[in-house]
């Protein structure tokens, strides 16, 4: 238990202090947890973050919660997922209670600067995602092609074929890099990987069963949130547009109240998954906003879990295959066009209605990408310039 408290203690701490998303994360864990208490080897590090990356879901989340077990067992993989999310995740939940009494002329005006943090948040994480995922014009027509196909049919469907089809075109066509293979030790065993994979199977089969409909009933949230954490790969921003889709799209919420807490997410730490629970809490499923924030959470980062926990013990020959890299940089390939097309729509499409805001979201931008400030000063821009323009015009 005392390694489980040191777990919780570090993370807590992260869970305070971690701003910038997800790829700013992985340096803050590898800060702590390599160089500084030295629980893990950079190999055994490098090998986490592989898997992290290989799988859907929130990478940091799910890289924080594989620390915790290799130091802790179960016991250190909850503290550490708890710890690491709480602050977020209470702090938006209050951005939400906050958010129904925003009508008036400031409330407008604050609005308008958290959607255009979405604009620069976007563009800057686009702008680092492509230099990493999209190297190459192979990856780059991959991404291209992902974008003209998701602003032509703009379905959740199509979101999904998408990724398929980059994973496909990238085993013909990217060119495969071998992982190194590294024994990660868990505490259980490898028939119990089975059965949590076969779980996360059950779950996301009955979660397309209840989507039929488009009702808000407390199942059917589960469900939208269970399917956008098990089929969003990179993480992060990429959530987007399945998180839009399955909210806005379904009518449980308008497009200004999704992209304001998209912004406010931007000003918190810890995972950017989190913005699940401020939109559970505006959608009305007949139970209270806390239930139904709870709810969205635990769904979207429960299928990242599952999928993790049931690779861990298999990791090790999986990336034997070269075939397996190449799809995976084939599927990244993709997720840089998904988030491209989401970025013009619903991001900007809904968020730029002025010269003005033209100029607040590209000075955003410009923060992070030329002066390398944290999106909280982004944040506090956007919306301290949308309020004084609000004042002049």
């Amino acid at each position: 238990m005392s390694a489980a408290i040191e777990v919780w203690k570090s993370f807590i701490k992260l869970g305070f202090t971690a701003f910038g998303g997800p790829v700013a994360h992985i340096g803050f864990f590898r800060q702590e947890f390599v160089e500084r208490q030295r629980w893990l080897t950079d190999n055994q590090f490098s090998q986490l973050l592989a898997i992290c990356q290989f799988l859907p879901g929130p990478a940091s989340s799910q890289m924080g919660m594989a620390i915790g077990l290799i130091r802790a067992g179960w016991a250190g993989a909850f503290a550490a997922f708890i710890a690491f999310t709480l602050p977020s995740a209470i702090v938006l939940f209050g951005f939400a209670g906050l958010a129904m009494y925003l009508d008036n002329a400031t409330g407008i005006a604050i609005i308008n600067g958290l959607k255009l943090v979405a604009v620069a948040v976007v563009a800057h994480a686009l702008l680092g995602m492509s230099k990493t995922l999209t190297p190459d014009w192979t990856r780059r027509g991959i991404a291209f092609a992902a974008v003209i196909i998701l602003l032509l049919a703009t379905s959740t469907w199509m979101q999904l074929l998408v990724i398929l089809l980059g994973g496909i075109v990238g085993i013909w066509l990217c060119q495969a890099r071998h992982l190194e293979s590294s024994e990660i030790k868990v505490p259980y065993s490898q028939r119990s990987a089975v059965v949590l994979g076969m779980l996360f199977t059950a779950l996301l089969l009955a979660s397309f069963l209840s989507t039929t409909s488009s009702e808000s009933t407390p199942f059917n949230l589960f469900a939208n949130f269970y399917q956008a954490g098990a089929l969003v790969f990179g993480g992060g921003h990429v959530v987007l547009p399945l998180l839009e889709q399955g909210t806005v799209g379904n009518g449980w919420m308008t497009t200004d109240t999704f992209l304001a807490g998209y912004g406010a997410a931007q000003a918190v730490p810890g995972p950017l998954f989190t913005l699940s629970t401020y939109l559970g809490a505006n959608i009305d499923t007949g139970l209270a906003s806390g239930w139904s924030a709870l709810i969205a959470t635990l769904a979207i980062f429960l299928p990242g879990f599952l999928l993790l926990l049931a690779l861990l013990p298999f990791w090790g020959k999986l990336t034997a295959t070269p075939k397996a890299a190449a799809a995976v940089a084939g599927v990244n390939a993709a997720v840089v066009g998904l988030l491209a097309a989401a970025w013009y729509d619903p991001v900007i499409t809904s968020s730029i209605k002025s010269w003005a805001d033209i100029i607040i979201a590209i000075a955003g931008f410009m923060i992070l990408a030329v002066l390398k400030k944290s999106a909280l000063w982004t944040v506090l821009f956007c919306v301290l310039a949308s309020l004084l323009f609000s004042v002049l015009m």
